[in-house]
């Protein structure tokens, strides 16, 4: 009987416990005011780097545009939405790097090219104009230079494209 009371003790406890907590979780980390803003506008991401790589601009809009449509409840229209986002793609850039002996020691040589990719953003909120900002954001990665550029190239450009898109939604609804 003892047992009985302790066990139905404990469980009104649990009960208790479990009921006063409040556990909030945002999806994606978005720290969106869906009753101020419901719509997004993000415009193409033209390829203004010296070095071109064609798919790029087409690559970056369609994962920029797919971050906030798969992650946010936000509804996209081409023009003048809550959210605005826009730039250009302004490096896409490689350089040699690490530079490593040859085997016999009598020389150096990069052993690797590191790739970057550079995209500047503009980003307005209607509902919050004090949350706009220009910025530039970047990411890099480094490939072996027994590769060519055009056979690590896709592989590459997806890293990136997806790092970046990382830090344009972290920077624009993410508020962190």
């Amino acid at each position: 009987m003892r047992n009985m009371n302790r066990i139905g003790i404990i469980l009104l406890l649990l009960v208790l416990s479990v009921t006063a907590c409040k556990i909030s979780y945002t999806p994606n980390a978005a720290t969106i005011d869906y009753t101020k803003v419901h719509t997004i506008s993000i415009k193409d991401f033209p390829n203004m780097a010296p070095l071109v790589y064609p798919p790029l601009s087409q690559m970056l809009t369609q994962s920029v545009q797919d971050a906030y449509i798969n992650k946010t409840r936000l509804s996209m229209t081409r023009d003048n939405g809550d959210l605005d986002i826009e730039g250009e793609i302004i490096g896409y850039d490689q350089m040699q790097h690490a530079v490593k002996d040859n085997e016999q020691g009598t020389a150096a040589y990069a052993s690797q090219t590191r790739l970057t990719l550079s995209v500047r953003v503009r980003y307005a909120n209607r509902a919050n104009p004090e949350q706009g900002f220009e910025q530039t954001f970047s990411a890099y990665r480094d490939f072996s230079n027994s590769n060519t550029l055009q056979q690590v190239q896709d592989e590459l450009c997806t890293e990136l494209v997806k790092e970046i898109v990382d830090q344009i939604y972290n920077a624009t609804v993410a508020n962190w």
